[in-house]
């Protein structure tokens, strides 16, 4: 809320102060006729009913209409005001507000939330990111809230004072209302029990060619009466209808103060508040992922150190076991040793095989050598010719 929205909401409250101070005068309750009427009173109805001409219709008709002038002035200015007024209810503005922070959703606070896959995928910003940009709009929007919020009270003040003087008409109308029926009542008891009689009177002792004039007159007389009496019919219920009014406009007055009060109590008092606890969450989120990024430093110092410690641990087994091992291995030179036996064992073995295959070949060569040569031998002399015997 910007300084000067404060600054007028502050000076607001001594005129809201003043308009709800004000208290309105209860309607006065039955209509006191003109024989138990006090002077003044007296004297007013005594005026009214010397408005009357029973002869002139129109007196008639119009009796009592001069007591609406005023309300009338003040009604149709109050109605060209609101023609006027380029403002919503100050209701929406307060129902706006409300909405404008509790939009400021609570899981937006949550720095260890991971983005959606649609957050991702259209590139939404990260949590915080997210969250200042959030809180920067928000504070747009109680601004520009605040200011409406503004207008609407300084309009409401206006209604509040208009409603006073509405009222105060309203009051002086039904007041004069009674007057005026006092008046009627009054003026028709006049005639049932005056006028009218001496007219018939009139009428009786008339010549009989003015008889039918007199008469005509009477019946002038008592249709004058009649539309009197009706008259004051409508003014009576003109009267209850005004009385209707009356705790209808202090409802709504009550109302404006109501609202008045609260909006002046949020721009005063509740949305400075809701600007703290904002700014506060906005520093304490701060605060909190510095926390973190202290809280990754030393979780990665003592990650390091443990596991530059078991390294250290394990590399000194390594070296120390070879440092301690001899050139060669005693195991080593035993499998060598017992391989080298086994290798001139399978020589020995081989070469006693090969001697043996060797000594049993020759003989089986001396053999086959034998056998050939006797073959041969054999052939030979089966080719020498005999000599004939002589």
């Amino acid at each position: 809320m910007t300084e000067t929205v404060r600054e007028q909401a502050a000076l607001a409250l001594t005129q809201i102060e003043e308009v709800t101070a004000v208290i309105l005068p209860e309607p006065m309750g039955e209509i006191v006729p003109l024989a138990t009427a006090s002077g003044e009173k007296a004297d007013g109805i005594r005026t009214r009913m010397a408005e009357l001409d029973m002869e002139n219709t129109q007196s008639i008709i119009s009796f009592g209409s001069k007591a609406q002038a005023e309300l009338q002035v003040i009604s149709q200015e109050m109605l060209a005001d609101v023609k006027n007024k380029d403002a919503g209810p100050a209701g929406d503005s307060l129902r706006k507000i409300v909405t404008t922070i509790r939009g400021f959703g609570a899981q937006e606070l949550d720095m260890r939330r991971e983005r959606s896959w649609w957050e991702r995928l259209i590139g939404k910003s990260a949590p915080f990111a997210n969250f200042v940009a959030r809180y920067e709009t928000v504070q747009g929007q109680i601004d520009k809230v605040t200011e409406d919020l503004l207008r609407h009270e300084h309009t409401l003040l206006k209604d509040i004072r208009s409603l006073d003087m509405l009222y105060e008409k309203t009051l002086n109308f039904y007041d004069e209302l009674a007057l005026y029926i006092a008046a009627g009542e009054a003026k028709l008891a006049d005639l049932d029990a005056t006028t009218i009689p001496a007219k018939e009177a009139e009428v009786a002792a008339a010549p009989e060619n003015d008889q039918v004039k007199k008469a005509q007159e009477l019946r002038d007389m008592r249709a004058a009466r009649d539309d009197l009496e009706r008259r004051v019919h409508d003014l009576k219920l003109t009267r209850q209808v005004t009385m209707q009014s009356l705790p209808s406009i202090r409802l709504v007055q009550e109302n404006d103060k109501s609202l008045v009060t609260k909006i002046n109590s949020t721009l005063v008092n509740t949305v400075p508040l809701w600007e703290t606890q904002l700014a506060q969450a906005v520093t304490i989120q701060r605060s909190r992922e510095a926390a973190e990024a202290v809280r990754g430093a030393n979780d990665l110092t003592n990650e390091l150190l443990t596991k530059n410690a078991d390294n250290l641990r394990e590399t000194n087994r390594v070296v120390r076991e070879e440092m301690e091992r001899g050139v060669f291995d005693i195991a080593s030179v035993k499998q060598a040793n017992e391989q080298l036996i086994a290798t001139i064992n399978d020589s020995l073995q081989i070469a006693d095989e090969g001697k043996a295959r060797r000594a049993s070949a020759e003989a089986e060569l001396h053999k086959m050598e034998a056998e050939l040569r006797d073959t041969l031998a054999s052939a030979t002399a089966r080719s020498v010719p005999q000599q004939p015997q002589g």
